[in-house]
């Protein structure tokens, strides 16, 4: 780590057993290898491509994970809404009901003595009704400020519609450490950092099966989509992929100061 800087790594949706797998075998490495000194990952496909199990919450935060989000599949396997109660390190959207289980935001105090927000926002676009991230994407700027109530603030944006992850980048512009998309399972090659300081990729893409249809089964979707069959396609088999963003923060400002798009892919 670089004298004045922290490194932090956000990890793009685990989708399905092989991408859990290989999440929790590359993590300690990569904490290592790329000097980390905060980790986030979306982790809401990681039971089957559909929610999370609370014993892999426990595996991811054993390998490294220093807060895992969660995105539209949170409540897939049920038993995840009590286990989030007692596990301060995993968060669902801020903008769910005001009554659902668990928190839309946490606060991380790393041993440095550094403290890192993390907020979790989901879409309304081409998915279920929440109440609005804009709203509550000002109320997170009115209640806390880099500095001040946190040294870096993370901000991960589970939507469908690139605009929308858009939109709540350029407010946050400044603000916020990083804003991020997830969700789409595709990482786009927009990552850069915003005029006023603020690191953005429109999606960090998934860590889950190469060859896949987002983390599907190639030949099960082929037929589904050209209707010569019906059903729920299952998840593709291994061997899998990590796509994330890699974020340099200066620690007088809490800005970026280094955005880089993360990509690991086993040997052939």
């Amino acid at each position: 780590m670089g004298v004045g800087e922290m490194r932090i790594l956000c990890l793009g949706d685990v989708c399905g057993s092989s991408g859990f797998d290989l999440v929790c075998q590359r993590l300690p490495e990569l904490r290592l290898e790329l000097a980390l000194d905060f980790v986030l990952v979306n982790a809401e496909n990681a039971a089957d491509g559909h929610g999370l199990w609370p014993q892999q919450a426990d595996a991811l935060i054993a390998a490294g994970a220093d807060v895992l989000t969660l995105g539209n599949h949170s409540w897939d396997r049920p038993e995840i809404k009590d286990y989030i109660w007692g596990q301060p390190r995993l968060i669902r959207p801020l903008n769910y009901e005001p009554n659902a289980a668990g928190r839309g935001k946490t606060l991380v105090t790393l041993d440095s003595g550094k403290r890192v927000l993390v907020v979790q926002l989901h879409g309304q676009l081409f998915m279920r009704k929440c109440r609005s991230p804009y709203t509550l994407m000002q109320e997170v700027l009115r209640d806390h400020q880099l500095g001040s109530s946190a040294d870096v603030i993370l901000v991960d944006v589970h939507a469908e519609c690139n605009s929308e992850k858009q939109v709540l980048a350029y407010m946050a512009d400044g603000k916020v450490t990083a804003v991020f998309g997830t969700h789409t399972h595709v990482p786009t090659a927009d990552t850069c950092i915003l005029e006023a300081g603020t690191a953005y990729q429109t999606d960090l893409g998934m860590c889950g099966p190469q060859r896949s249809i987002v983390g599907f089964d190639v030949d099960q979707a082929l037929k589904i989509f050209a209707g010569k069959a019906k059903g729920r396609v299952g998840q593709a088999p291994g061997p899998s992929a990590l796509n994330g963003l890699v974020i340099v923060t200066d620690d007088d400002s809490g800005l970026a100061i280094g955005a880089e798009r993360f990509s690991w892919r086993p040997a052939r």
